[in-house]
């Protein structure tokens, strides 16, 4: 039930919360639950601050620095593309671009998107929350029961958190 309803685009789900909350523990607990149900996980990590998948001095390294745009690392069990870009790509780009053979994309560090949501928030951070149900909030997962306009799960409960995925996000057959 994301933007992309009504249309065969891989759905999309973003995980959302505060830095040191627990986004990346929830997402490593969800997607072994999601595999064993028979969904294929993509995943899209937001990283403001940039990142090196590459390492000075290795082939690939010395092909980008020669000036190639695009580089494809490839082995028998992975291929990994380093591509320069121009600008911060929208969620739905990268999905369009890269994500392929998937069932459902959980991303993680776009904090604002126009996707469904799921916020992981601790109370014992002393933070605001980031997220409110007309903004496609689907739940909070805590490790503290709170009061709020949309279900609040337990962060520890992976069953109850991938029932409601699925419960909005219907596998479609022939998958």
């Amino acid at each position: 039930m994301g933007t992309d309803k009504g249309n065969n685009k891989t759905p999309i789900l973003s995980i959302v919360g505060k830095s040191n909350s627990g986004k990346t523990t929830l997402i490593e607990k969800l997607i072994p639950l999601l595999t064993d149900r028979g969904w294929r996980v993509a995943t899209i990590k937001h990283n403001m601050h940039g990142f090196e998948i590459d390492h000075a001095g290795k082939d690939s390294w010395r092909h980008k620095k020669a000036g190639a745009c695009v580089t494809v690392i490839a082995s028998p069990r992975q291929v990994a593309v380093v591509e320069d870009t121009d600008r911060d790509y929208e969620i739905s780009e990268l999905r369009d671009r890269y994500i392929r053979n998937a069932d459902i994309i959980l991303v993680e560090g776009y904090k604002k998107n126009p996707y469904p949501k799921i916020e992981v928030y601790r109370p014992a951070l002393r933070s605001e929350r980031l997220s409110f149900a007309g903004e496609k909030l689907l739940a909070i997962v805590s490790d503290e029961a709170i009061t709020a306009e949309v279900p609040c799960l337990n962060i520890n409960d992976i069953t109850a958190i991938v029932d409601l995925i699925e419960k909005h996000f219907p596998k479609k057959s022939n998958s």
